[in-house]
C-alpha cells in the first residue's frame, strides 16, 4: 500500500482500499454473527434480533466476533477523522486485519473459532478468501 512516506496523506486509492476492507469486514462479521447465532439457538432456542443485538454484545460466546467489530469502528474513525489520514495509518489498519485473519486451531479465541466457522460454513470460506484477496492487493 505504501505510496509515499508514513505520515503523508493517504491518496485516495487507500482511502478507497480501506472503504473495500470496512465493506469486507462487515460482510464477514455478519456471516459470522449469523453462524454464531445458530450455534447459539441450537443450544438455547430461537432468540429475536433484539435478543440478538443484546447477546452480541454481553454474552460471552459472542465476545469472539468483537475485534472484528472493533476494526470496523477503528477504520470508520480514520475516514471520518478531521485530521487527515496517512499512509501510516492506513497501513496500520491493513496490518491490523490481516494478522486478525489468520485462522489457527491452535492460536487465539479468535483464530480458533474462525477456523472453526471456516471448516464448517463455506460462506466463511467465500468471505475469508475475499478479505486476503483485499489485503493482498496494493493500492
Amino acid at each position: 500500500m505504501t505510496e509515499s512516506a508514513p505520515g503523508s496523506p493517504a491518496t485516495e486509492s487507500a482511502r478507497q482500499r480501506l472503504r473495500d476492507l470496512r465493506r469486507g469486514l462487515l460482510r464477514l462479521h455478519k456471516i459470522l454473527l449469523d453462524l454464531e447465532r445458530a450455534w447459539y439457538e441450537q443450544a438455547h432456542g430461537r432468540v429475536s434480533s433484539g435478543e440478538l443485538l443484546r447477546l452480541a454484545i454481553n454474552h460471552e460466546q459472542f465476545a469472539w466476533l468483537h475485534s472484528i467489530s472493533e476494526l470496523i469502528v477503528r477504520i470508520d474513525e480514520m475516514l471520518d477523522a478531521d485530521e487527515p489520514l496517512t499512509i501510516g495509518d492506513a497501513e496500520s489498519l491493513v496490518a491490523h486485519a490481516r494478522s486478525l485473519l489468520r485462522p489457527s486451531d491452535t492460536g487465539s479465541e479468535f483464530e480458533r473459532k474462525y477456523f472453526a466457522a471456516i471448516q464448517s460454513e463455506p460462506d466463511v470460506v467465500f468471505a475469508h478468501r475475499e478479505m486476503m484477496r483485499l489485503l493482498s492487493s496494493s493500492a
